[in-house]
């Protein structure tokens, strides 16, 4: 169902004609659900380990992870990939931080499945409307670099991949490992996207002209997920 979500996002970037204030406001929307994740979801269970510490050093881990993993991304393109490419990096690390967040998804629901099949199925339904705008944000930025359609259309269909292998890391393998290795893991996904989101879904939201209502977009993309989140806990 999240990966449906990101497709569906995906198509709407394909069907419609995107602008720069569109894709900004999108940008900002995505980046707002992404904070949003991480304050409400990742950081405040990883923090009630009994050794608070070890996820903060994980948290850090994250974001430097991703620091030099986006520097590698602009290395091989500027290397292999003309002048051209270069300002796919961009592009390339939200798609990666979209990825990565359907990847904790995934961890969640598998994770959920095993106390309850239904807790499971209320957790994916949960992420469908978060993930529509990410899709969207995702897929209009490739669309703005000049990315074929065909070429679009399967990186929106490779979301399926994270979301499934964070569904099976959460039900196999996560659920057996100790409490601090799994809430230093969420911490560690939560660095990174903390990074992601900041650093390149926003900063590329800004290379662009901005519509007066890009603040509010960033807001209405915390709220969306707050009130998912607190609805699913109901």
């Amino acid at each position: 169902m999240p990966a449906l979500g990101n497709f569906f996002g995906g198509v709407l970037a394909e069907i419609f004609t995107v602008s720069e204030k569109i894709l900004s406001l999108a940008l900002h929307t995505a980046a707002g659900i992404v904070l949003s994740v991480i304050g409400l979801e990742l950081m405040p269970q990883a923090l009630a380990a009994e050794q608070p510490f070890i996820p903060v050093l994980a948290f850090v881990a994250g974001s430097v992870f991703f620091v030099f993993l986006d520097q590698g991304i602009g290395y091989v393109q500027s290397r292999f990939g003309g002048e051209s490419k270069k300002g796919m990096s961009a592009a390339w690390a939200i798609y990666i931080g979209v990825a990565i967040d359907l990847f904790s998804d995934g961890i969640m629901i598998g994770t959920g499945s095993t106390v309850a099949a239904s807790l499971g199925l209320l957790l994916a339904i949960g992420q469908v409307p978060a993930d529509i705008p990410e899709g969207f944000a995702t897929i209009a930025t490739f669309k703005s670099k000049g990315v074929k359609r065909g070429t679009r259309l399967l990186l929106s269909a490779s979301f399926a991949i994270p979301i499934f292998l964070g569904a099976t890391v959460g039900f196999w393998g996560v659920k057996d490992s100790k409490e601090v290795v799994k809430l230093s893991l969420l911490a560690f996904v939560a660095g990174i996207l903390l990074t992601v989101s900041i650093e390149e879904m926003l900063t590329e939201a800004h290379d662009r002209p901005e519509s007066k209502w890009a603040a509010f977009a960033l807001a209405g993309g915390f709220a969306l997920f707050t009130l998912l989140a607190v609805y699913l806990e109901e």
